[in-house]
């Protein structure tokens, strides 16, 4: 029965992990990709506006 509590903790997180993959995978595309990829980009923008116009320090 050792054998049995030595590996319940490994298969209880290989099952989380395969579950968690299996929801990322899932919910990747469908009808509110548009919507995300749109945030994303308008994230990066933003990102690279502040890198190239960055505000003068005490003025």
């Amino acid at each position: 029965m050792d054998y049995v509590s030595a590996l319940l903790p490994p298969v209880v997180m290989a099952a989380f992990f395969i579950g968690l993959v299996v929801t990322i995978v899932k919910s990747q595309g469908g009808p509110n990709k548009t919507k995300e990829d749109a945030a994303v980009d308008a994230a990066i923008s933003r990102t690279e506006a502040v890198r190239q116009n960055p505000r003068a320090e005490g003025a």
